[in-house]
């Protein structure tokens, strides 16, 4: 009897400690919180009575961990490895809220609150997000374009323009986990003045408009490219007809020996006919003395005969 009535002890015993365990540990949630940096984030416990015990368990991204804890039967707080911006809010004792103070981008990570109560065990876990807004930087380009930027924004802005456009946004990440959004306005119309560049991102909208003209600097510099590009090519070309056609006025033929034999013999002849000339001429004088001395040597009634 007495060994039967243990065993029931035991059996009320575990079912006891079994009940305990599961209503003890509860959760109160998971949240989300955003916060801008440079703001202060005052993070909640959940408020229950007759706590014995809270503790602050913190998990930053960058950096290790720290605790914040706080004891009631010793009225006793302290702190492991938590920066001065990390503190409680009021009194442990009456309100063990967190406090963060000056919110930077180290921060961001996860928070968990646990108290420990007469009604069991609680704990609350808080994913905290800080955001960065964008600089808005709005100018023309060397081409009279508006460009528009949103530098160093968390998470990455988004870029529009009031009017209608053709644009594609490029990004650029930085190593504090910041990244800056770059679009260039590209309109439909050459018409267009006035741009207006509209900045959308979680910590606040932002807007700006700028006045756009085409830059001389710009058409002096295609003129000036096209002119080289004409030049360059008409320099080949002269180049290349030189190469294909130049080999003739430069050298010249070489004479045939028929054409040098010919030309010897115009020359053989330009000098005999001189000479031949003068024996002509010799000849006919000679024959007109001879016949008068022949005509008067005859007998009166002869004539010579020629």
């Amino acid at each position: 009897m007495k060994a039967g009535a243990d065993m029931n002890i035991g059996k009320t015993v575990c079912v006891f400690v079994l009940l305990t365990i599961t209503t003890v540990t509860r959760t109160a949630g998971n949240k989300r919180v955003s916060v801008t940096v440079g703001n202060s984030s005052v993070l909640t416990c959940p408020p229950k009575s007759n706590r014995t015990m809270v503790t602050w368990k913190i998990s930053p991204r960058v950096g290790g961990p720290c605790t914040l804890g706080y004891r009631t039967d010793q009225n006793k707080t302290d702190r492991t490895n938590c920066s001065d911006s990390m503190n409680w809010k009021f009194r442990p004792d009456q309100d063990p809220a967190l406090e963060i103070r000056q919110v930077e981008i180290a921060h961001e990570g996860n928070y968990i609150c646990e108290v420990v109560s007469t009604e069991g065990n609680f704990h609350t876990t808080y994913h905290l997000t800080v955001l960065v807004p964008p600089r808005l930087t709005l100018y023309c380009d060397d081409h009279g374009n508006p460009v528009c930027e949103a530098v160093a924004g968390k998470p990455a802005a988004r870029i529009s323009w009031v009017l209608e456009s053709s644009f594609t946004p490029r990004e650029e990440g930085h190593d504090n986990g910041t990244v800056t959004v770059v679009s260039k306005f590209t309109a439909y119309s050459s018409n267009v003045t006035n741009t207006t560049c509209f900045v959308s991102h979680p910590a606040g909208n932002q807007s700006n408009s700028i006045v756009c003209r085409p830059s001389e600097n710009s058409f002096i510099l295609h003129a000036s490219i096209i002119l080289c590009f004409l030049s360059v090519f008409t320099f080949m070309a002269v180049i290349y007809y030189f190469k294909l056609h130049g080999s003739r006025p430069c050298h010249k033929t070489k004479p045939s020996e028929t054409a040098q034999n010919r030309q010897t013999l115009q020359d053989d002849t330009m000098e005999v006919e001189p000479y031949t000339t003068y024996v002509q001429k010799e000849n006919i004088i000679y024959n007109s003395v001879s016949d008068l001395t022949v005509g008067q040597s005859l007998p009166q009634g002869l004539s010579s005969a020629t």
